[in-house]
């Protein structure tokens, strides 16, 4: 059945097995220093919030990179959303502009394809952002992927963001889809806080992480 139609940062080797909690690897451009994990568990939502639970989302970095770690849904065929705020979390729903397409296949070859989702992408809107497909929760099911926002302390820029994203599709209709996803929160305030939730129902487990670039 076919889905319906609607610079990634590198690390060696050495550099892998020799990051440490509160240490740095190399990465495209700069160093890529580690700022904070949260790890789901039936979690509703993992929110990084600057200053708070020694999370930092200022001025420090010029770009902050979030990965993506063996994310599992507890409710099934819903997608993994993002949304920022300006105010330290009080309110998640900064205006945004979003563009999302993706590459598939099914697992028993009956289809393949690459393609623009215009039921995916926002035009200036509140609402969280859908970075990916919808997912099953098939025990294996997982998905892995990066987010990169830029500049987001900015006051005098929008803040520009990139999500790759590989997953598996739903219970019904195994598959892999590769997301790319990006956009632009149209704010010149700063953006201080990132939440992420699935579209209904929690997040059963898997790891966030967040870096900084320097």
């Amino acid at each position: 059945m076919p889905l319906p139609t609607s610079g990634l940062i590198t690390i060696n080797d050495r550099g892998a097995r020799t990051a440490t909690t509160f240490g740095s690897v190399e990465a495209a451009g700069g160093n890529m220093v580690f700022i904070k994990k949260l790890t789901a568990s039936s979690s509703g939502t993992l929110s990084f919030v600057d200053g708070s639970s020694s999370v930092v989302f200022d001025s420090t970095y010029k770009e902050y990179v979030f990965t993506f770690k063996n994310i599992h849904p507890a409710t099934g065929d819903k997608p993994l959303l993002f949304q920022t705020s300006t105010d330290t979390g009080s309110n998640y729903g900064v205006t945004a502009t979003t563009t999302h397409f993706r590459g598939y296949h099914f697992e028993n070859d009956s289809d393949a394809g690459l393609g623009y989702q215009t039921g995916l992408d926002q035009a200036q809107s509140t609402a969280f952002i859908n970075i990916t497909h919808d997912m099953g929760t098939t025990a294996d099911y997982n998905l892995n992927g990066i987010l990169r926002i830029f500049n987001p302390s900015s006051t005098t820029f929008v803040k520009h963001f990139l999500v790759e994203i590989s997953q598996d599709y739903t219970d019904s209709a195994p598959a892999v889809i590769h997301v790319y996803n990006s956009g632009y929160f149209n704010t010149t305030s700063a953006v201080d806080a990132v939440q992420f939730k699935m579209g209904s129902g929690n997040i059963a487990s898997g790891d966030i992480c967040l870096y900084g670039i320097l």
